[in-house]
């Protein structure tokens, strides 16, 4: 948000993946800053980043890919250059630029698997992915995906509410376990 307020963050758009939190979105969206979601991956990110232009990306794990002037450079480093040269910039503190929105409430839990099949494929699985989605309405969403390089499968649920949130994921896990659990 920052990086906006100072004219650097070019085509005001940022390139984010799925696992990105809700209340960043939202707060981008308020201030007008465009989205581009990306499968998880800083290879995702960064082509996203390439393709549109774009000065700004990053994941959930707390990587941050810096666009083209800076040659889409990860390195945690540079990262941490930026942010302090930005905290100065404001003539705020760190934790003022952090509170400049809040996180919405979001639980991953991680699911072993035997194997990995579509999961659209699955009735009890998409059965419960649609009750859950039907709950949580248009304040929450679901992501269940499976790991890239485990046996896993990931069950991330967000909302505003975080006992929703709770009640939604033992929902998905328990349809997963059920389904597919090791």
């Amino acid at each position: 948000l920052e990086m906006d307020r100072a004219g650097r963050l070019d085509n005001r758009t940022i390139a984010v993946t799925v696992m990105s939190n809700l209340g960043l979105k939202r707060a981008l969206s308020a201030r007008g800053i465009e989205i581009r979601e990306t499968p998880v991956g800083d290879r995702s990110v960064s082509a996203a980043m390439q393709e549109h232009g774009l000065a700004l990306g990053g994941e959930n794990s707390g990587h941050i890919i810096f666009g083209p002037r800076h040659h889409f450079t990860g390195d945690g480093l540079f990262t941490t250059l930026e942010l302090l040269a930005l905290v100065q910039q404001s003539g705020g503190t760190l934790s003022e630029l952090a509170s400049s929105f809040e996180l919405c409430p979001q639980k991953l839990v991680n699911v072993k698997v035997h194997s990995k099949p579509a999961l659209d494929t699955i009735p009890a699985i998409v059965d419960a992915e649609q009750q859950v989605t039907r709950l949580l309405g248009e304040d929450g969403r679901v992501v269940l995906r499976y790991s890239g390089t485990e046996k896993l499968c990931r069950v991330m649920i967000e909302a505003i509410d975080e006992s929703l949130v709770d009640r939604c994921v033992d929902t998905l896990v328990a349809a997963v376990t059920e389904s597919l659990g090791a």
